[in-house]
Formats: structure tokens, sequence, C-alpha cells
């Protein structure tokens, strides 16, 4: 996050959190907001440039995930000023304070894309994950249930995201491509 001194500002307020907590709770979820406006003009980006056998499909899906990602950033923005902060919201701000690598301009297979913002969604999952842990920590359950919310649905579109580069044969080990091997079937049991 930018040394901003309106990154971790308050103004006054109602609400009984303590004014330390706030802060840093303020702060966390400007970081969020930055990566999640972020990643929403990343799924756009992809929304807009794919190309190949499976357009139509891929060009909805990145639609929706952008989509999806739109709203978060409005309940993100609205739960900072609701506890007291001011949201960072603007494209400048997204571009200065995210946690995520730049989307690559030259592009086009659907493949690609899918494999671009998979690899973008993993470090935004795990952020928000982390987000959970430190806003439950400081005492905000409201704030860290928005954030269990939110993983919830980006663990979600990583799988179908990621069901898009998955190999169709079975895997052992844990994920990893190991030998096949057939149970043998007693004799007379089918």
């Amino acid at each position: 996050m930018s040394d901003n001194t309106l990154s971790s500002r308050l103004y006054p307020t109602r609400i009984d959190l303590p004014a330390a907590a706030r802060v840093q709770i303020v702060v966390i979820l400007n970081q969020t907001l930055a990566a999640t406006l972020d990643l929403k003009t990343q799924a756009k980006q992809a929304h807009w440039n794919v190309k190949g056998t499976d357009f139509y499909q891929l060009h909805e899906l990145f639609d929706e995930l952008a989509g999806e990602l739109e709203e978060y950033v409005d309940m993100v923005a609205e739960r900072v000023t609701a506890l007291g902060g001011y949201a960072l919201g603007t494209a400048r701000a997204a571009a200065s304070n995210s946690i995520l690598p730049e989307y690559p301009f030259d592009i086009l297979d659907g493949k690609e894309h899918v494999t671009a913002l998979a690899d973008r969604f993993a470090p935004y999952a795990k952020h928000i994950r982390e987000a959970i842990d430190k806003t439950n920590e400081l005492g905000d359950a409201d704030t860290a249930d928005l954030y269990t919310e939110i993983s919830r649905t980006i663990d979600k579109r990583l799988w179908f995201l990621e069901a898009h580069l998955q190999v169709s044969e079975i895997k052992g080990d844990n994920g990893t491509a190991g030998a096949t091997t057939k149970i043998p079937q007693k004799a007379g049991v089918r």
C-alpha cells in the first residue's frame, strides 16, 4: 500500500470497534480494493481479447468474472467507509497498490488467457484468506465474514479456470501426474 495518509486516516463514527483496530482493517481493505479493481480490469482485458475455438464460452466466463469482482469492489469500498475510512478506489490507486502482476497484453489464445487469470486469481485468493484471519484477529467478525463470502466465490472461480487447464487423465499423489493402476477384480465379482 502506498504511504498515502488517507489509506489509514479515519473520520469520526459511532461504530464500536476501537480506532486502532479500524485503522489496520481499513489498510487491509484498501489493499483488497486495489487488488479487486485490478483483477476486475484484468478479467475484462481477457474478455475483450480472447480468441480461439472456445471464444464464446471464455468471452462469457471472463465477463461473468469481471461482473462478480465489480460487486466485491463495491462491498469492500463500502466496508472501508462504514469503518470510518476513506476508500481509495481510483484506477491509479489500484495500479500502484495492487498485489497482482500486470496482465500480459500480447496474448490472444483462450488457454493463455485462462492461465493468466488463474495465475492472478490464486494470489488474490490467498490474500483474501489472509485477510479473513487478520480481520478476525482484530475483532471485526463482520469484515472477516465479508472476506469469507468473497473467498468462497474466488475459490470456485479459480476451480473453473483451472478445470480448463487440467488434463483428463486420472491423477495420483494429490494432484500430481502419476501412473494409473487398475485394481484387480476378484474372480466372480463384477
